[in-house]
């Protein structure tokens, strides 16, 4: 089957939505399908306001149009609400082919701590642009029960996995070879991994008093500014592949600040590490972690941090071995709408 898959989040971008969008389009590949992205790079794009890391598509709908018509795909999938997800939702409903949906990022919350921007208003944007899709796709079931009490339908589960191989407890000489500056830190070692932005509320984790040492690893707009701010802690910046998978290695807990991400990937790189999670109790962490011995779940970040000590590693290693990356690609092709191609050539024509 051709599936052609429309994303404002793609490379050079660095976050959970690519990973898990590139990782997919490699299961696909591998048990046979055709896989064609749509993404910002080919189009004319500008900077995203207050996030220039990510460029967002000017006036895609025309070369859009064309790219789907020249791949004549099986099935859509439209996996962002940014300009080339909404340009592929009206060229499916003027065309009336079916095309699902995924809610990677809770981006009414996002905008409410940048700009202030009612909640409400926010999810009946977010609605208007899911209700057409045959399936919305969400990561777990805490975040399928918040949209439908927000009057969102049609929801099925696409869960998320690792990759155990690359992320894997390691040896001291391994971390010294790949992180070196975090091999030697005063212990503990409290590390987050992600985009350094407010959404995150990454100030939560720096403000809590855990003795030891902090990490920040990831790049974003507020990377200056909390480097200004907290002098002692490690900003490492964006780090990947078996760098970035050492980097976990050297943790003694991994802490996860943010109240508004739908899954969260880095829950289970760091527990594949065999690294325990303090996080809050909220959505992605309540899923991932539930009531698991793997983490810690507190309303008070920094005691879940110092609980989470001494949790074994063998003990988050296993709970992060029940993911897979082959499950979630069978489910995200079992949620598919496929159609006809031979169809839309005829209502292209």
């Amino acid at each position: 089957m051709r599936i052609l898959v429309v994303t404002d989040a793609w490379y050079p971008q660095v976050n959970g939505v690519v990973r898990t969008l590139g990782t997919l389009r490699e299961e696909l590949m591998r048990v046979g399908h055709e896989v064609v992205f749509v993404t910002p790079d080919q189009f004319r794009s500008l900077p995203c306001p207050t996030y220039p890391e990510i460029r967002l598509a000017i006036r895609p709908g025309r070369r859009l149009a064309r790219t789907i018509e020249a791949n004549q795909p099986c099935a859509i999938h439209i996996a962002t609400e940014g300009p080339l997800g909404w340009a592929a939702r009206r060229y499916c409903l003027k065309r009336r082919v079916p095309f699902t949906t995924a809610y990677h990022t809770k981006f009414p919350e996002y905008i409410r701590a940048r700009f202030r921007i009612p909640l409400p208003l926010s999810y009946r944007i977010m609605r208007r642009f899911h209700d057409p899709s045959a399936t919305i796709m969400v990561a777990t079931q805490t975040i399928q029960n918040e949209l439908e009490t927000r009057g969102f339908r049609k929801i099925r589960r696409w869960s998320r996995g690792v990759d155990t191989s690359l992320f894997r407890p390691r040896s001291i000489e391994e971390i010294r070879a790949l992180a070196p500056s975090l091999a030697d830190l005063p212990k503990p070692v409290f590390l987050y991994v992600g985009r350094v932005a407010v959404e995150k509320n990454i100030a939560a984790f720096l403000a809590a008093d855990l003795g030891g040492s902090k990490v920040v690893v990831g790049d974003g707009p507020q990377l200056d500014d909390l480097r200004r701010r907290h002098p002692d802690v490690l900003f490492t910046g964006a780090r990947q592949g078996e760098e970035l998978a050492a980097c976990y290695s050297a943790a003694s807990v991994f802490v996860f600040p943010s109240r508004t991400d739908t899954f969260g990937l880095v829950l289970l790189e760091a527990l594949a590490s065999g690294v325990p999670v303090a996080a809050y109790p909220v959505p992605g962490p309540l899923d991932v972690i539930g009531g698991s011995p793997a983490g810690v779940l507190d309303e008070d970040l920094g005691r879940a941090a110092r609980s989470a000590l001494g949790i074994p590693p063998d003990v988050c290693r296993a709970h992060a071995l029940a993911f897979s990356w082959e499950a979630c690609t069978h489910q995200f092709l079992d949620n598919l709408s496929p159609f006809d191609p031979q169809a839309l050539a005829v209502r292209a024509s």
